[in-house]
């Protein structure tokens, strides 16, 4: 638009003529080179990104930390641009300066940490020519100094002045069933190519999808969940020449982006909850909450990453010997994880809060808390002593798990000898006391004799905090449909694991063998009855969903199956919540 036919006031007018304001295009951040003191981005770059439907947001080179992790909040993908070549010190080698090209540190330092903590955040990411350089960096691969140098032999020329940018120069090949593949439907094009850097090892949760005909790598992607791809052609020119052939990859982008944007909004209104991890099994290591850690699942910082407000952290007692002084060892053993998640959430208490009452979460989460509700895994913890039971629930515990592998003074396991045939004698009592104080009773663990007689006994619902379905999983752990089904009839709700062996009988779980399991779970007990569990830190991870940072995959997959809002909220914590509100408000006030 030109200067004499640019009207303010009849744009301004337009743009308010109906409402809402804007149509919602998720923000797309776009790294800037940076030369001569002056942070520049090329027009193709933004151009692609507004043509994908996307709004570009800018992010210049920068050293500060606390303004990066501030912008990471406002986008909702990540662009990585062209530019300088990557220094290769950063890939802990020596840099042979006859190969070199200009280098840029002050991209370099930044870009390596964006990507690092962008991944924490799950945001899709298009990383392009330098971009996919900066990816493998960053993440752990291997970038040749000079492909020539490095790979030798009759290669392609990668820089094709005289040229024009939008022309190709030579072709690419997609492999098939790539990511990279189904965004262009095809098998091979032409692409422009402008580098003499390249990438030489692509790093772990990562493989190459194209190839140029030369076997220099053109492209990478993860293949972990995660929404990642790098190009090493420059597929931004050719929209300056209105050549659309290459905006299926911004479209791409910012498809993603809009998943990621919606995932996050819902994020924001809903009680998010995990019913089970097992993070204090790891207090012995050091492990503290305020730090990001780099071997357990759940901390505040991976729960901010993914959009969790409420971890329910139980304290887990090995099953032993049923002797009087083991009973009272294992009594001990489960009070002193239980004050070690005080200690650990009163040291935090600016940040998060322990709670055992569902009704003032809101309030919580409003105030900018994160949750820490607390559990325990196997009754074999109570001894045989009742009052041990309204003791727990004066501390706060919320549910207790009955059993857990092998049988105990209370009931039979599922891996355990049937020694009671379900429910012993004490054990009827133990349900009787846990409905009465109104502690939630959990039977994730149990044996199917002991399912069906506390399900005929308690005057509650009951749930399976970490449990998945033996329909599509033969492991006496999971829950046949008939349990579901009757579980749900009662009120109650099953929480839906990741435990890889729960999942499947073979190979390494996914994601989406989680949703599987899930989508079963809902197809036999009601969308009203289904929740999510981890079991983080007790061997509970997926690829596509490894700790806590990436439990907002889980929500752009139902986005992307088709769930609406309702849905998703009852899944992520509805449902479990209604249940202890139920199960509290039906027993004495022991607090």
């Amino acid at each position: 638009m030109t200067k004499d036919k640019f009207d303010v006031n009849a744009e301004y007018d337009a743009l308010h003529s109906a409402f809402p304001v804007a149509n919602a295009r998720p923000v797309v951040g776009i790294t800037a080179n940076f030369r001569d003191g002056n942070a520049a981005v090329a027009e193709a770059y933004y151009t692609s990104v507004i043509e994908a439907g996307g709004a570009p947001f800018i992010i210049p080179p920068y050293s500060n930390r606390e303004a990066l992790l501030e912008s990471l909040g406002h986008i909702d993908a990540l662009l990585l641009t062209g530019g300088a070549d990557i220094d290769p010190r950063y890939m802990s080698e020596e840099p042979d300066y006859n190969l070199l090209h200009a280098v840029n540190p002050k991209r370099d330092e930044q870009e390596l940490l964006l990507v690092r903590l962008a991944c924490d955040r799950s945001l899709p990411i298009l990383g392009i020519c330098r971009g996919i350089q900066v990816l493998a960096a960053a993440l752990g691969g291997k970038v040749h100094q000079d492909l020539y140098a490095g790979i030798g032999g009759n290669l392609l020329s990668h820089d094709q002045e005289p040229a024009e940018r939008h022309v190709a120069t030579h072709d690419v090949e997609f492999v098939e069933g790539t990511a990279l593949q189904k965004v262009f439907a095809a098998v091979r094009m032409g692409v422009n190519t402008f580098h003499h850097q390249s990438v030489s090892k692509v790093p772990n949760g990562f493989a190459v999808n194209a190839l140029a005909t030369d076997g220099v790598i053109e492209g990478m992607e993860a293949v972990d969940g995660r929404s990642i791809i790098g190009v090493q052609w420059h597929p931004e020119s050719f929209i300056m020449n209105e050549d659309r052939c290459m905006m299926p990859l911004f479209e791409w982008l910012v498809g993603e982006a809009r998943l990621y944007r919606r995932a996050s909004e819902l994020h924001g209104k809903i009680i998010s909850v995990d019913s089970h991890c097992d993070t204090p099994m790891l207090f012995h290591t050091g492990y503290l909450l305020e730090e990001r850690s780099c071997s357990a699942l759940v901390d505040l910082h991976k729960m901010h990453e993914g959009g969790l407000d409420v971890s329910t952290m139980v304290a887990y007692v090995p099953q032993g010997k049923r002797d009087s002084i083991s009973l009272t060892a294992a009594t001990a053993y489960a009070d002193t994880l239980l004050a070690g998640i005080e200690e650990r959430v009163c040291k935090n208490s600016e940040y998060v809060a322990l709670c055992d009452a569902p009704e003032v979460l809101p309030q919580l989460k409003k105030s900018g808390k994160k949750i820490i509700m607390r559990g325990i895994e196997n009754g074999y913890a109570i001894g045989k002593d009742l009052d041990n039971i309204e003791r727990y629930a004066r501390m706060g515990v919320v549910y207790m798990t009955l059993c857990h592998n092998g049988d105990n003074d209370i009931c039979d396991s599922a891996r355990g000898e049937n020694e009671h045939g379900g429910l012993s004698a004490f054990g009827r009592e133990v349900v009787k006391e846990m409905n009465r104080v109104g502690m939630v009773i959990d039977l994730s663990h149990a044996a199917e004799s002991t399912f069906w007689q506390v399900l005929e006994l308690s005057t509650v619902p009951v749930v399976c905090s970490h449990s998945s379905c033996k329909a599509l999983c033969n492991h006496p752990r999971n829950l046949t449909d008939e349990q579901m089904a009757a579980l749900a009839s009662k009120g109650g709700v099953v929480q839906v694991t990741m435990y890889r062996g729960f999942l499947r009988e073979d190979g390494e779980a996914t994601l989406d063998d989680f949703l599987h399991h899930l989508e079963h779970a809902i197809a036999v007990a009601g969308i009203d009855h289904v929740g999510i569990g981890t079991d983080f830190d007790g061997d509970g991870a997926v690829t596509g969903c490894s700790d806590a940072s990436q439990l907002r995959n889980i929500t752009r997959e139902l986005l992307r199956r088709g769930y609406n809002e309702c849905g998703i909220a009852k899944i992520w914590g509805g449902n479990w919540l209604r249940v202890l509100c139920e199960v509290r408000g039906a027993g004495r006030k022991v607090n």
